[in-house]
């Protein structure tokens, strides 16, 4: 059986975890945000700087997305503006591991532990990533995967939601199941399945499943190609950073990323906008990121938040450099035109 082979090496990669999994990243958000048990009212903080599934899965149950502003060098979450942001409301806190690269773990671990907040991992874009040696996916009470097409591990669509406390595994099996406890069944742990609780229909085919064993058997030499290109670039944009043109990624010494993004800093919008349309004439796709949510009309509308004065900035100014697994030598030529941009 596809699934359980996935789960079984998901499982064996992040320690201590149990793995179940989705037809979306977005489904594991979703069953995150169940699990939390989250009502009408109950606000959950999260960056602003993040996909729409971040805060989607919030509002879905009612709930108040409430927006914090991120690291000006990691582009993560930033411990100091979570503690600005909590209320008596404050239920859950929504990590997301941007580029790849794990956000300050025990900062937040520990304003959660104070306030008897939940910690959910949104490790979308961190398979294979890790914190002072730890998995990212096992550095919260639960987290989400995605294998979308975008994702260094991929199964065309998928994701999967995992859980550390074991505990919270047979809540999380009733949802996934569509709230009855269908699995206790086939374990033989009840004589006939029914509903139970809330849920929904967030399993994934045998095809996916099957599609996404095979990723995730050579994830090690998948992840260690898109390194490759993500140094090479680095090394290369070294010159351009020294002269004030842009500024790199930043990864911090306690944390292993997975090559997932390679981005730049450039110094302002509008140079920004003249770097993508150039690029674009020369053949490279250069496009910016996140539109921040705070700024959006859903997030408006249906979140909180107060001044991100790092995330407006940030999301004027990056953009991201192509990298797949594979670019090989194209990578060069992409460098190259990068660095004649800002040379000529």
């Amino acid at each position: 059986m596809f699934t359980k082979r996935c789960h079984d090496l998901l499982e064996a990669r992040l320690p201590g975890v149990k793995a179940l999994l989705t037809h979306s990243g977005t489904g594991a958000l979703e069953m995150a945000a169940l699990l939390c048990r989250l009502e009408p009212g109950d606000e959950v903080i999260m960056p602003s700087y993040t996909f729409s599934s971040t805060a989607n899965c919030v509002a879905l149950r009612g709930a108040v997305p409430v927006f914090a502003d991120i690291d000006p060098a990691t582009v993560n979450l930033d411990p100091d503006s979570v503690r600005c942001a909590i209320t008596p409301r404050s239920r859950a806190i929504f990590v997301v591991h941007y580029a790849g690269v794990p956000c300050d773990m025990d900062a937040i671990n520990a304003i959660a532990a104070t306030h008897g907040l939940i910690v959910v991992e949104d490790a979308a874009q961190a398979l294979g990533s890790a914190y002072k040696g730890r998995p990212a996916g096992t550095l919260g009470s639960m987290a989400a995967f995605s294998f979308h097409e975008s994702k260094n591990v991929i199964s065309g669509e998928g994701g999967a939601f995992v859980v550390t406390d074991p505990g919270h595994y047979q809540a999380a099996e009733i949802i996934r199941e569509k709230g009855t406890n269908r699995s206790r069944f086939f374990r033989g742990e009840v004589d006939k399945y029914t509903w139970v609780d809330l849920g929904s229909s967030y399993l994934p085919s045998e095809i996916v499943a099957a599609m996404l064993l095979a990723q995730l058997e050579r994830i090690d030499a998948i992840n260690a190609d898109r390194l490759a290109t993500w140094d090479f670039y680095h090394q290369s944009f070294a010159g351009l950073e020294a002269a004030g043109f842009v500024r790199r990624p930043v990864v911090p010494d306690d944390v292993v990323h997975n090559g997932h993004i390679y981005y730049l800093l450039l110094n302002s919008a509008q140079d920004r906008g003249a770097f993508i349309e150039a690029m674009r004439s020369a053949g490279v796709s250069t496009p910016f990121h996140y539109v921040p949510l705070h700024s959006s009309p859903a997030g408006r509308r249906l979140g909180r938040a107060g001044g991100l004065p790092v995330t407006d900035d940030i999301a004027e100014r990056l953009v991201r450099i192509p990298l797949f697994y594979g670019i090989d030598k194209t990578a060069t030529r992409v460098a190259e035109t990068v660095k004649n941009f800002f040379v000529t």
